[in-house]
């Protein structure tokens, strides 16, 4: 658990410096200014990032899952191999969605004004730019988002019933130990986004 939790701190950290460094500084700039190519490495490192971390949390619930429900057979099925793969194949997962992104993105044309209403570069902000219509790369940005947020959020959802089935033959000593080691992890998932009425408006 620990081992997962390691670096699902390093992506958060990482996911939190591809937006905050520039908002900060933009909060202290009259003219608020990112180039075309500064915006799209933010786009790329930010959805990087947030979905290599949703791929991390169900990682992380298939190893309580494989702890709770299969605990004499846990050393064996989570090897330290199978643990690597597992986190690259996260950040594989994260790097594949982002390309597809900008892949999306950089045919667009963009004839000005080029002025974000958004404190950070994202995708649909910056189809409103476009001179083009937009909608079937709106369309697509959407379902590639939305079937990765909807599998892994089934795939966490299905973890934990499993397990809240599995502890009801538990004492009540092991269903607390067994919830215990899972408080980390949901208290991890459950990143809110607090987005008020102003937002400063980026200039590339």
């Amino acid at each position: 658990m620990y081992f997962f939790l390691g670096y699902l701190s390093l992506v958060e950290i990482c996911y939190s410096s591809t937006v905050v460094p520039k908002f900060i500084a933009d909060l202290l700039a009259k003219v608020k200014i990112i180039s075309f190519k500064g915006c799209l490495a933010q786009i790329f490192f930010f959805h990087f990032f947030g979905v290599a971390e949703i791929l991390l949390l169900v990682v992380m619930a298939y190893d309580r899952y494989v702890a709770i429900c299969m605990p004499l057979h846990y050393m064996s099925n989570m090897s330290r191999q199978l643990c690597h793969m597992l986190v690259t194949g996260s950040w594989l997962g994260g790097f594949l969605h982002s390309l597809i992104q900008i892949l999306i993105t950089i045919p667009l044309p963009f004839c000005g004004p080029n002025v974000i209403d958004h404190y950070f570069c994202d995708l649909q902000p910056l189809f409103r730019l476009a001179c083009a219509d937009t909608s079937v790369e709106g369309i697509t940005v959407l379902v590639n988002s939305g079937l990765i947020a909807l599998c892994s959020f089934l795939i966490l959802l299905c973890s934990y019933v499993v397990i809240l089935v599995s502890l009801r033959s538990h004492s009540a000593e092991g269903r607390h130990k067994a919830l215990s080691t899972c408080a980390s992890h949901i208290t991890v998932g459950n990143v809110a986004f607090f987005l008020g009425q102003w937002t400063p408006m980026e200039k590339f």
